[in-house]
């Protein structure tokens, strides 16, 4: 009995490809998983090397409509171009029944009939810059070392050995511009991290010198109470002075006469 028709609309489809490098760190790919119909569909994701890959999530339901996608990260590894070939992922997914009201149901891939469910395949495409250009400029030295084999043995020999040094360093160049690429965004990452860190600076500095304005306030209405005392003060202190000064006239002008 042929196996139902996918209800789900998958992305991409056939193929996820991952670009390296993949020594560096992990280079993660997404599958995107649209429900069209008004069923709810539950799905899981198989592949064939479950310790290169994290995948999150790797199972769970669609309702009616809904849309879900799947985060498939390939583990640092040295890439093996033999191996890349062996790579696939399988997308399984069942209508869940009518009565169905649970959300993850633990048997619900134990009880189902396999005639039920449906599957689609995708397999892995690796994309690696550096083994793809260190490879189109071998093959192009190598026809270069063809072309001139037919000088003397000496030539040929010379000519050999700096074909096969020259992609190596070309290599190693490249994995160096790589390199950099990276740390320029991991630079820009922090940027952005010290920029609103910087903000949020700003922010309690505002509050702190908002604060300390309401409290110069209250100083200076303190202040300005305290000099209005003094004030009223002085013109008591004037007539003071003024009623000693004539004691003292008085006194001068008593002693003349």
């Amino acid at each position: 009995m042929a196996k139902p028709e996918q209800v789900l609309i998958i992305e991409p489809q056939g193929e996820l490809r991952f670009r390296g490098p993949f020594t560096g760190g992990p280079v993660t790919s997404y599958i995107k998983l649209i429900n069209p119909t008004t069923h709810k569909v539950y799905f899981k994701i198989k592949t064939t090397a479950p310790k290169r890959y994290c995948v999150r999530p790797n199972s769970g339901v669609l309702k009616a409509k809904d849309v879900t996608e799947i985060a498939v990260c390939l583990q640092p590894y040295d890439f093996d171009p033999a191996e890349k070939s062996k790579h696939k992922f399988m997308v399984q997914t069942v209508i869940a029944p009518d009565d169905d009201d649970d959300e993850y149901p633990i048997d619900v891939w134990k009880d189902i009939n396999p005639d039920q469910l449906m599957d689609s395949k995708l397999k892995c495409v690796f994309e690696n810059p550096v083994t793809s250009t260190t490879t189109v400029k071998t093959t192009a030295t190598s026809t270069t070392t063809k072309a001139d084999s037919n000088t003397t043995n000496g030539k040929n020999k010379a000519i050999g050995d700096s074909v096969k040094s020259s992609p190596k360093v070309l290599g190693e160049a490249e994995e160096k511009l790589l390199k950099a690429a990276q740390e320029v965004n991991q630079l820009r990452v922090e940027e952005s991290t010290l920029r609103q860190e910087n903000l949020q600076l700003r922010e309690d500095l505002m509050k702190w010198r908002n604060a300390a304005l309401g409290n110069d306030g209250n100083l200076a209405a303190a202040r300005g109470l305290s000099s209005q005392s003094s004030s009223q003060l002085s013109p008591t202190s004037t007539s003071v002075l003024i009623a000693i000064a004539m004691v003292i006239v008085g006194y001068l002008l008593g002693k003349l006469i």
